[in-house]
């Protein structure tokens, strides 16, 4: 894998996780806070293949073979690295979703959302990443304070190459504490 790809790979499952929960990405005015509660969570990311199965999503590969670098730059950020399941746990806080910064960055990476819905239940979106060349069709059903799951089809152009991909994410509350894992940072996308 290139690191170019290699680099997109990252963004991508560092992103998956924050933009099911803190939505990294921005809108026309502020949000709600996500109907979730604060504290340590779990996420499993999948990827939907040719005949709409869930897989292991590609990016997952990339970060096994991440160097011991980037892996520290991904915990420093708050990000685990997946365990032998795929689950990746991060801290959110409620200072992180009241703060606006996750709507802000994004901006400030020339992305920018329209909403549909913004119910206590669903949230769905639109959004379109210049810096990325992607365009994404995202909604996020929370079951509770404790669940959701989200559903994101993108479309992105990397070396000339368009490529259509759909990742499912499944958020898990694990608890208030998050014990040694920091809280959670958006991933700089202007590198």
């Amino acid at each position: 894998m290139s690191p170019s790809m290699r680099l997109i790979a990252i963004r991508l499952a560092a992103s998956s996780v924050l933009s099911c929960v803190a939505f990294v990405t921005a809108a026309v005015g502020p949000l709600p806070a996500p109907p979730v509660k604060p504290g340590l969570w779990e996420t499993r990311i999948s990827a939907l293949d040719a005949n709409g199965r869930e897989m292991a999503p590609p990016e997952l590969a990339a970060l096994s073979r991440l160097s011991p670098q980037a892996r520290d730059a991904m915990k420093a950020r708050g990000v685990s690295m997946p365990d032998a399941t795929g689950a990746i746990k991060a801290c959110l806080t409620k200072e992180m979703f009241e703060s606006g910064r996750w709507q802000q960055q994004a901006s400030e990476a020339g992305c920018t959302s329209s909403y549909s819905t913004l119910s206590s239940s669903t949230w769905k979106w639109h959004s379109s990443c210049t810096a990325l060349n992607s365009e994404s069709d995202g909604e996020t059903v929370f079951a509770s304070g404790e669940s959701y799951r989200t559903r994101v089809t993108t479309t992105m152009t990397v070396q000339g190459k368009t490529n259509t991909s759909t990742r499912i994410v499944q958020g898990k509350w694990l608890g208030a504490d998050c014990g040694g894992i920091k809280p959670l940072a958006p991933p700089d996308v202007r590198r």
